[in-house]
C-alpha cells in the first residue's frame, strides 16, 4: 500500500474576481522509498498542491475537493488538532525561505529543542541530544556553537539546513520539500541534494521535492510529474521524463535549458511564448491549448491520460516520445568582442565596519577588465565579494582604496559625485526588480521619471522612449498603465531592464537577474539580454549563480573567493583546460539535466570562513581537496598563466592537468591538450 495517494484534488481559492481553481483533478500516489519531483513554471499550482496535500486549507480556500490518504488517514476529513499531530511528527515541511519559517528573536538550537519536546514529547536534556545530533547531521560546524546563533548571524544555506535539521530530528515519514535550494549558490546547493540523499537512505522517508529546476529534479527525484496551470500533464520515471519526454510543455521546458557544451554563439535557447492561460480563459480542451505549437482542432477536447511506457503517462492527443529534446541550432549572436576596454577596475578593496569592532573584508585587490561588447560572468558562492563588487563600480560603495577606470575617464568613488553622462552610460539592473519599482507608481510612471532624469527629455520624447523599451523587452505599451503589483516576476524583471536600457548604456550591470525566475522566463530574458546587446553594443557584468547560463551567456568568466578573484579567462576554456581548484568544485556543484550522466563531483568541506582572509598562504587551503599542505597554509599563491587562462594556486597547468584528468570523470580529461 502506497505512504501517501491523491485522488482527483481539486483546490479553489475565493478572489475579488471569483472561484478561481489553483489545483484540478490531481490523483498520484507515493511509495515510502520514493523522491517525486513537482515541476512547472510559477503559477502552476505545484506549492497549493504541497498544502493540500499536507490537508492544510490556506486562507482564501474557497473548497476542496477529491481525497488524500497518508498512511490510511484521509487528511482532508481530520479536525485541526489531529492535523497538528500529523504535521512535523510524521510529515515535515521545508519552505523556500528559511527566514520566513524562523523565528528571529530565538537562537536556533532552542527553536529546534521547542520542536522537538512538542512532537516528541521527551525531556529538555533528551531534546538537547536530539538536537545536537540533527545540526551535525546536517553538516553543520561546530553543533554547539551554531545552536547559540540567531538566524540573521547565519548564511543562507546554513539556515536552509536548520530548517532541513528540525525536520530531520522528528524522524519523519513523508518530507515534502518546496523550493529548497532555489536562492542558494552551486555548491551549497549540492550540499543541500547530497544530505537530502543521505537522509532519504538512512530513514527511508519518502520525499515531494518541488522546484522549477530541472537540473535539481535530475539529481533528486526517482519520479517526477510535470504541473501545467493547476493540472498534472505528465508523469513517469526521471529516466523517462526528462531523456524522452512526450507531452509538448515538458519538451519545451527541457528545450529552455543550455546543454553542455552549448554557447550563445553555437545555439540558441528556446522559451514558452505566451503565459499561462487565466483562470476564466481555461476551456473544455487541453490545458497548454493556447501554447501549444502542435495544436489541432482535436486539441479543443481534453485529453485522457495515456500510456507512454511502463510507469509513464502522459495527458496529451499527440505524445512523442521517441528522443529527448533535441539542441536549437542556430547563434543567439554573432558579435565578438572588440579590442577596446569599457571598463577597467582595478585593485578594487572594500572592508565593512563590524559590530564586535573587527572589520569585514568583503573585497581584496580584486580587478576586473569588461571589454566593448562583451559580457563578463563573474560567478563565486554566497559572500564572495560578487555583489559588493559591484557596487564599488557602480558607486553605490565606496572602495576603500582602488580605481575605477570607465570610457577613458577616472571615475569619483561615489555615484553621487559622477555626472549624468556616467550616470547614462553604466546602469545596474538587480536581483530584485521590485527595488527598482516604486509600488505606488505605474510601470509608465517609473520609466518616464527615470529617463527624463537621464536626459532631460520632454513629457512627449519620453513618452515615446518608455513605448519603444517596453517594445524591446516584448512588453505591451499598455503595461505602461499597470502597478509592479499587477506584474509577474519575469514581467517585473523585464521592466526593471527596459529601465536600465532606457539611456542606451555602454555598460550595464548584473546582479544575479535570473535569481527565482523558472527556466522558461529565464531563457527569455537571457535571449532579451542578447538581442538588446546586438542592437547597442553594450557590454555587461553578469552575475549569477546558474553556472550553466554564465557558461552560455559569457564571452570571459572571473572567479572570486572571499573577496579575492582567483581565475579569470575565455568562457570557453572553462570546459577544457584545468581548473583552479575552487573553480573545479564550484562547476562540478551544478547537477545535470540527464539524469544518467556522469561527472565528477568535488564536494567543499566545511564553511567560508573570515579568519581565512587574513591567513598567510592561500584563503582556499582549509577547503581545498588538492592543498599541497604546509606550502599552501603558509605562502601565497602565484598566478599561474595558461595561452587563455590565469589562476591564483602552488600547482602549475601541466601538474594541475594531470591531477585533475586522474580522476574519472574530470573536467576535460579528454581534451586537455594544450593547456600552457
Amino acid at each position: 500500500m502506497p505512504l501517501l495517494e491523491v485522488a482527483h484534488l481539486s483546490v479553489d481559492y475565493q478572489t475579488t474576481r471569483g472561484r478561481v481553481r489553483a489545483v484540478n483533478d490531481v490523483t498520484f500516489a507515493l511509495e515510502r522509498d520514493e523522491v517525486l519531483g513537482i515541476v512547472g513554471e510559477s503559477g502552476s499550482g505545484k506549492s497549493t498542491l504541497a498544502q493540500a496535500v499536507m490537508g492544510y486549507r490556506a486562507q482564501g480556500t474557497a473548497a476542496t475537493e477529491g481525497s488524500v490518504s497518508f498512511d490510511g488517514t484521509l487528511l482532508l476529513q481530520c479536525r485541526p488538532t489531529e492535523l497538528r499531530r500529523i504535521w512535523g511528527r510524521r510529515i515535515a515541511m521545508v519552505h523556500q525561505n528559511p527566514l520566513a519559517s524562523l523565528t528571529p528573536t530565538m537562537p536556533v538550537g532552542d527553536q529546534v529543542i521547542e520542536t522537538v519536546r512538542q512532537h516528541r514529547g521527551i525531556d529538555a536534556v533528551a531534546a538537547r541530544a536530539v538536537m545536537l545530533r540533527s545540526l551535525t547531521a546536517v553538516n553543520l560546524p561546530d553543533a554547539a556553537r551554531i545552536a547559540k546563533r540567531y538566524p540573521h548571524e547565519l548564511s543562507g544555506g546554513q539556515r536552509q539546513r536548520i530548517m532541513i535539521a528540525i525536520a530531520l530530528s522528528l524522524e519523519p515519514d513523508l518530507m515534502i520539500l518546496d523550493e529548497p535550494t532555489t536562492n542558494l549558490d552551486a555548491t551549497t546547493e549540492a550540499v543541500i541534494l547530497d544530505l537530502l540523499e543521505e537522509i532519504k537512505g538512512r530513514l527511508g522517508a519518502a520525499m515531494i521535492y518541488i522546484s522549477h529546476n530541472l537540473r535539481v529534479i535530475a539529481r533528486i527525484a526517482t519520479r517526477v510529474a510535470v504541473m501545467y496551470a493547476g493540472e498534472l500533464v505528465e508523469s513517469g520515471p526521471v529516466d523517462g521524463i526528462l531523456r524522452a519526454p512526450a507531452h509538448p510543455y515538458t519538451r519545451a521546458l527541457l528545450a529552455c535549458l543550455p546543454r553542455s557544451g552549448m554557447t550563445k554563439r553555437t545555439a540558441s535557447l528556446q522559451w514558452i511564448e505566451g503565459e499561462l492561460p487565466a483562470q476564466h480563459l481555461r476551456g473544455q480542451g487541453c490545458i497548454f491549448y493556447s501554447r501549444c505549437s502542435a495544436r489541432t482542432e482535436r486539441c479543443q477536447i481534453a485529453p485522457e491520460w495515456a500510456p507512454v511506457a511502463a510507469g509513464h503517462s502522459v495527458r496529451c492527443w499527440y505524445p512523442q516520445a521517441a528522443s529527448a529534446v533535441a539542441a536549437i541550432t542556430g547563434a543567439a549572436t554573432v558579435g565578438l568582442p572588440s579590442a577596446d576596454v569599457v571598463l577597467e577596475a582595478r585593485d578594487l578593496a572594500k572592508n565593512f565596519g563590524h559590530r564586535r569592532g573587527a572589520a569585514v573584508r568583503a573585497v581584496s585587490d580584486a580587478s576586473l577588465r569588461v571589454p566593448r561588447g562583451s559580457i563578463v560572468g563573474l560567478v563565486g558562492e554566497s559572500g564572495s565579494g560578487k555583489s559588493t563588487l559591484l557596487r564599488c563600480i557602480a558607486g553605490l560603495e565606496d572602495p576603500d582604496r582602488g580605481t575605477v577606470r570607465f570610457l577613458g575617464v577616472d571615475l569619483p568613488a561615489s555615484v553621487g559625485k559622477r555626472d549624468k553622462a556616467v550616470l547614462r552610460s553604466m546602469q545596474m539592473v538587480f536581483q530584485d526588480p521590485e527595488s527598482t519599482l516604486n509600488p505606488a507608481h505605474s510601470v509608465g510612471i517609473s520609466l518616464r521619471r527615470h529617463i527624463q532624469a537621464m536626459q532631460g527629455l520632454s513629457a512627449t520624447d519620453a513618452q515615446r522612449c518608455v513605448e519603444k523599451a517596453l517594445q524591446q523587452v516584448r512588453l505591451d505599451p499598455g503595461y505602461q498603465h499597470r502597478l509592479p503589483r499587477e506584474l509577474s516576476g519575469g514581467e517585473k524583471q523585464r521592466v526593471a531592464i527596459a529601465r536600465a536600457f532606457l539611456s542606451a548604456p555602454e555598460l550595464v550591470l548584473c546582479d544575479e537577474p535570473l535569481s527565482s525566475l523558472d527556466v522558461s522566463v529565464q531563457s527569455a530574458i537571457c535571449r532579451l539580454f542578447l538581442d538588446l546587446q546586438g542592437d547597442d553594443h553594450s557590454s555587461y557584468v553578469f552575475v549569477s549563480h546558474d553556472l550553466s547560463i554564465v557558461r552560455y551567456m559569457a564571452d570571459s568568466i572571473v572567479v572570486m573567493y572571499l573577496g579575492e578573484v582567483v581565475e579569470e579567462g575565455s568562457a570557453e576554456s572553462f570546459d577544457r583546460l584545468p581548473l583552479h581548484p575552487y573553480t573545479e568544485a564550484l562547476f562540478s556543484a551544478t547537477p545535470d539535466v540527464d539524469p544518467g550522466a556522469i561527472s565528477k563531483r568535488v564536494r567543499l568541506q566545511g564553511q567560508v570562513s573570515e579568519a581565512d582572509k587574513s591567513r598567510p598562504g592561500c584563503i582556499f587551503s582549509p577547503r581545498c581537496h588538492l592543498t599541497k599542505g604546509p606550502e599552501c597554509d603558509a605562502i601565497a599563491p602565484p598566478w599561474q598563466e595558461t595561452s587563455e587562462r590565469r589562476y591564483r594556486c602552488h600547482w602549475a597547468p601541466e601538474e594541475l592537468r594531470a591531477l585533475q584528468a586522474a580522476s574519472p570523470g574530470a573536467i576535460g580529461a579528454t581534451a586537455l591538450a594544450g593547456a600552457s
